[in-house]
């Protein structure tokens, strides 16, 4: 089977998934794929859906848009911004992970509304998201309102 272009994603991931000291049976797992087939992905034998790498980026504690970029679903040139802030948010220590769910929920949601966001389709149904959000952050600002 020849390497697919899929950058050095799967070097990328193995480095990873060292430095969070993780097996690839325990990655595995952690994502929810086979064993043998994020073996595949770190070789570059295979390119895995945005879903898949979710997942693993779930599992590894990392950002899903890093991955994104190196998989090349996203033009790493106009989006390093948007991942380089989504990074951010996410490896800030001081934030739980509801806040920090609820922060990408606003930040998209601006995006979105300034035609900045990766999914037109969804901008329809922008308003009510940034609306949604904007209460949980309150919310979380203010758990006692």
């Amino acid at each position: 089977m020849a390497s697919l272009n899929v950058g050095n994603l799967g070097e990328y991931l193995r480095e990873q998934r060292r430095n969070a000291q993780l097996s690839l049976r325990q990655l595995a797992d952690a994502a929810g794929v086979s064993n043998p087939y994020l073996s595949q992905i770190e070789r570059g034998l295979r390119k895995p859906s945005a879903e898949v790498l979710q997942q693993v980026a779930k599992a590894l504690r990392i950002s899903a848009e890093t991955l994104y970029v190196r998989a090349g679903i996203l033009d790493a040139e106009r989006d390093r911004d948007d991942v380089e802030t989504r990074a951010v948010i996410l490896a800030d220590p001081s934030l739980n992970e509801r806040q920090k769910q609820v922060l990408l929920q606003v930040y998209e949601s601006f995006r979105k509304e300034n035609g900045f966001g990766a999914d037109t389709d969804a901008d329809a149904d922008s308003g009510a998201d940034a609306d949604v959000a904007v209460d949980g952050a309150e919310k979380v600002q203010n758990p006692h309102s």
